[in-house]
């Protein structure tokens, strides 16, 4: 899926890395897609030329949540450690000769998880997706210039709903916890997320469709 375009951004020359983002809305299929493109590059190009490395390895941890009142809001920007996403894209672009580690997230655990990712020397491409990577908040602004190209994933807000649902009540919410987080946290992040549709450079969709921002 989308596996040409993106073998068009790999560069040949060695020493140059590049930084592919989708952003989208929760649920929109951004870990699918980007797991899919980078499993069709090292098909094709051999394993370790690209990488992914999600935004979501950076959700504060549910102690912080707590501790900061925001366990309820989990999922908005001010619930990331946006500046350590945006230190880690630097450390990707600059550093060549070292593995660049990398949190990840359980969503058994619902916890981030230290170092969970390694990103080898010979990685020429990381892909990586979260909801605000075309966000203009403080910190945020910061991502697109750090990404050689920015997509935003589109999908059916009634199937996003769906998979949500489906998520939350997999990880232990009752039908009706999940769809009153869904309502109070989930839909405004969707908005918002919608509202920077405009500022990445194309929009694709998990089903093959794509084309420019509209």
């Amino acid at each position: 899926m989308y596996v040409d375009d993106v073998l068009a951004l790999v560069p040949s020359m060695p020493g140059r890395r590049v930084l592919l983002g989708l952003a989208g809305a929760p649920a929109a299929g951004k870990s699918t897609l980007a797991r899919a493109m980078v499993e069709g590059v090292d098909a094709r190009l051999g394993a370790g030329t690209a990488a992914y490395v999600p935004m979501d390895g950076f959700h504060l941890s549910n102690a912080q949540l707590d501790r900061l009142g925001l366990r309820g809001r989990k999922g908005a920007p001010e619930t990331f450690d946006v500046d350590g996403y945006v230190h880690l894209l630097r450390r990707l672009r600059s550093s060549r000769d070292r593995t660049v580690y990398a949190p990840d997230f359980d969503r058994a655990l619902d916890e981030p998880v230290a170092a969970g990712i390694a990103v080898p020397p010979q990685a020429r491409l990381v892909v990586t997706e979260g909801n605000y990577l075309a966000d203009d908040a403080a910190g945020w602004h910061e991502v697109r210039d750090l990404l050689d190209e920015l997509w935003f994933v589109e999908a059916d807000p009634a199937v996003r709903e769906e998979r949500l649902l489906a998520r939350h009540v997999t990880g232990g919410r009752t039908d009706t916890e999940a769809r009153a987080f869904i309502e109070a946290s989930e839909r405004p992040n969707a908005l918002r997320v919608e509202a920077t549709r405009s500022a990445c450079t194309r929009v694709v969709r998990p089903d093959g469709v794509s084309g420019a921002p509209r």
